[in-house]
């Protein structure tokens, strides 16, 4: 489950963050996730969601979007969306990285990311020091 590896690393930088900008709190996390990036968004949010509790990130919401797979084809110059093993026994359609054209081997342009998008902030207030 590498979904908690990523969770952990996303919530450390957010946490660097969060102590370089104490009068800021993080109200929403604005994820994009690349369709050939094999992570479970579910699976993400819930450990994003276990990691943060007791945190500055506490109530915090992770939005995911996903980044639709891009493919182009060296062989015809196809660029676009890759094929789909669509009977497949899983839960959604597979990828084959064949070229829906010619149906050689395609390279993928873009489905790739894990990336912070945006942050929603709210500004706090800081009490004076004394």
């Amino acid at each position: 489950m590498h979904e908690l590896s990523i969770a952990s690393g996303l919530i450390e930088k957010l946490l660097e963050f969060s102590a370089q900008n104490p009068e800021r709190a993080i109200l929403e996390v604005r994820l994009e996730i690349g369709e050939l990036s094999h992570i479970d968004a579910e699976q993400l949010r819930f450990c994003y969601e276990s990691i943060a509790k007791e945190t500055p990130l506490d109530g915090s919401i992770l939005t995911i979007s996903t980044v639709p797979a891009i493919v182009s084809c060296p062989h015809c110059t196809y660029r676009g969306r890759p094929d789909y093993w669509d009977e497949a026994l899983a839960i959604a359609p597979v990828i084959t990285m064949r070229c829906p054209n010619c149906g050689k081997a395609v390279d993928a342009d873009q489905g790739h990311e894990c990336a912070i998008k945006s942050l929603r902030l709210i500004e706090t207030q800081i009490a004076p020091s004394v």
